[in-house]
């Protein structure tokens, strides 16, 4: 049965990216280190990472993120969702978004919805039983979250504080997330920490 899980990157101290986001800095400074255990990582992260990839049928995330991807720098031919192969059989992705652009670099791998909860609905339709999940960036995951519409939140809690940049959650959030932890998986590079969203 599908579910709706939100999974993300953050670091020690609560960010997804590094200060001075832009285009040609998609993760901001210094914030490649929130994804060092998906380069860099042991057999254990790599083992997140392929389940993770396994479970996806759909991916949702914001515009900002999008255009980062479909920029220039951003993904290549050969890399896709998961930093998988674009050859392998990669999810659709549901862009959330008021403006969708005139063409993208990377083809038709995405769709153009204009809110979170149509993103979920559709990614739902053809998810095929597997999960739609939620990957950012910081203000989608948030949305989602907030909007009471993820059954499951995965943070991989990089080694690196950062000072500085996009939080997950803002200083005073708007609503209580109640979690459950699930699973937790510990190597050097990260804590890979699986919550269930508890809902009344």
């Amino acid at each position: 049965m599908s579910q709706v899980v939100v999974d993300i990157s953050v670091s020690l101290d609560g960010y997804v990216t590094g200060p001075n986001v832009g285009l040609d800095n998609g993760l901001g400074d210094n914030g490649m280190a929130l994804h060092d255990w998906v380069f860099h990582g042991n057999d254990a992260d790599r083992a997140v990472l392929d389940a993770a990839f396994e479970e996806t049928g759909a991916v949702v995330q914001g515009r900002n993120l999008f255009d980062i991807i479909d920029g220039p720098g951003g993904w290549s031919e050969e890399m896709g969702y998961g930093a998988k192969p674009t050859g392998e059989v990669n999810p659709p992705i549901f862009v959330v978004t008021h403006t969708p652009p005139e063409k993208t670099r990377l083809g038709d791998r995405f769709r153009f919805v204009g809110s979170p909860a149509e993103a979920v609905t559709r990614g739902l339709e053809v998810a095929d039983g597997k999960d739609v999940v939620v990957m950012g960036g910081g203000q989608i995951c948030h949305e989602v979250l907030a909007a009471g519409l993820a059954d499951v939140l995965r943070l991989h809690v990089a080694t690196v504080v950062l000072g500085d940049g996009t939080r997950l959650f803002p200083a005073e959030p708007a609503t209580e997330l109640k979690l459950e932890l699930t699973e937790a998986v510990s190597t050097p590079s990260a804590q890979h920490l699986t919550y269930r969203i508890v809902k009344e």
